[in-house]
């Protein structure tokens, strides 16, 4: 199989670190995973620890453009592995199949979710990660509009939530009078 990634290279059979049955590309390093072959390791390894070697600095390469899937030529789907970073895996949902570009594999080790490869393909998982994106972009927003007070109303706000009595202050503050029946 051609390397979908770079074009050039030869999908070859490998193992991914040794530990599950995989195709590694001969030019650029990437690797397609078939996730029926992820999860049965993982059901064999039920206590495996994926340790990230920080010693190292890899090099974390991100296939911009859309990918044909090497195995059947159908488009593959980009899915977000966290908020904290931009990187993208790419699946192959007719054959549950995942790319990973060089280095991917050890940002999801850094990230502590190598063990969690097929839960991030999934609609609760994007979700997640969209509304992560989304409290961070409202923070942002809040924060210039309430400028130096905006730690203040976070941390009253966060009082207020934890009160039992939580409506009735904060229809006292929403009142113009309070103190008029």
């Amino acid at each position: 199989m051609k390397c979908t990634a770079c074009e050039s290279g030869l999908l070859i059979p490998a193992y991914l670190e040794g530990l599950f049955p995989c195709h590694t590309c001969t030019d650029c390093g990437g690797n397609l995973v078939m996730l029926g072959d992820y999860l049965r390791w993982q059901d064999a390894n039920e206590n495996a620890l994926f340790i990230s070697d920080t010693s190292t600095k890899v090099e974390i390469q991100e296939t911009e453009r859309a990918l044909l899937c090497p195995k059947t030529g159908r488009l593959m789907t980009k899915y977000r592995i966290a908020k904290e970073t931009e990187h993208r895996l790419d699946l192959s949902p007719h054959i549950n199949a995942v790319w990973l570009d060089k280095g991917e594999w050890a940002l999801l080790k850094e990230q502590g979710l190598a063990g969690r490869l097929n839960e991030i393909f999934t609609d609760h998982w994007q979700s997640d990660v969209r509304s992560k994106e989304s409290a961070d972009i409202l923070d942002g927003l809040y924060a210039k509009r309430f400028g130096e007070h905006y730690a203040d109303i976070k941390a009253f706000r966060a009082k207020i939530d934890k009160m039992d009595e939580r409506s009735e202050v904060i229809a006292y503050l929403l009142a113009d009078d309070p103190y008029k029946p």
